[in-house]
């Protein structure tokens, strides 16, 4: 069995189907047919169960992917680290995240990248949960820091040890300002400023699901603006947005809130270059 066959395998595994697959690893859907099927004929077993839509793995298709993963991720780790002890190792590391203070375990990680391999680069993509799964889905970004749940059968993930806190963003003039807390009560009837991910709690809290929600955003510092100019109050992460001084903000924590925790996620089966599996090694080590 050849490497390369091993890595079409698991790209079939990751993408759900053989035309996407093909698709991503740019050969045709006959080509890459006639190999999985000769890898079939090599074996005597069958690999994965047809007729549905996504593929499904039979009892050997799951041995194989395991011992697959273990002969890609091998020889992955033979390339770093040939890479690494000529000092060589470049490449671009692709993240997305939410904003958050958490957010400083990645960017710590990649100053000691940076630090130890100048060639390697980081492009880095703000937004929420949705539109980060669709990048990572889509292989834009090679890992995204989110703040939900997710597939665990499409994605594997690290939780961050940090934590942050919700409250809500307002003029230093509001009534609530003068509260050390704020419930959900006080913010009845009053204009809300809600981030996108926190919609699909509206329909299953019976107290959220009365707010008054003017606005919704997916960055906060907009949000801020529309709170500066009295369109209403944001729910947000703590530490963000610059509260201090003589800015007309400040910030509240919610009552009973607990502080939440951000977890990274990458796809599965992925074959990543080595500059990324550094990345992940690394993140792992920390969060162990």
């Amino acid at each position: 069995m050849e490497l390369r066959i091993m890595e079409y395998y698991l790209a079939v595994v990751r993408e759900g189907n053989i035309s996407s697959a093909a698709e991503a690893l740019h050969v045709s859907q006959p080509a890459l047919s006639r190999q999985i099927k000769d890898l079939e004929e090599e074996l005597g077993v069958t690999l994965f169960e047809r007729g549905s839509r996504r593929i499904k793995l039979t009892e050997e298709g799951m041995i194989l992917r395991r011992r697959a993963e273990e002969m890609v991720r091998l020889m992955q780790m033979t390339r770093s680290e040939i890479g690494q002890a000529d000092g060589n190792l470049s490449g671009e590391i692709h993240l997305g995240a939410g904003e958050s203070l958490a957010f400083h375990v990645l960017s710590r990680i990649a100053g000691e990248i940076h630090r130890d391999y100048p060639d390697v680069r980081f492009s880095v993509t703000s937004g929420d949960t949705e539109d980060l799964m669709e990048q990572l889905s889509n292989g834009l970004i090679d890992a995204a820091l989110i703040f939900t749940d997710y597939d665990r059968s499409l994605y594997q993930g690290v939780r961050l040890p940090e934590r942050d806190r919700l409250g809500v963003l307002m003029r230093r003039d509001s009534p609530l300002a003068e509260k050390q807390t704020v419930s959900a009560a006080d913010l009845a009837g009053l204009p809300m400023i809600l981030p996108r991910a926190a919609l699909p709690l509206l329909s299953s809290d019976p107290v959220l699901g009365r707010l008054n929600v003017v606005t919704v955003y997916n960055l906060i510092y907009n949000a801020s603006l529309f709170v500066e100019d009295g369109v209403g109050y944001a729910v947000g992460f703590d530490g963000l947005i610059n509260v201090t001084g003589d800015t007309p903000l400040t910030f509240r924590p919610l009552e009973n809130m607990l502080t939440q925790q951000g977890t990274v996620i990458w796809k599965k089966y992925e074959l990543f270059p080595p500059a990324v599996d550094l990345f992940l090694n690394r993140l792992k080590a920390i969060t162990a």
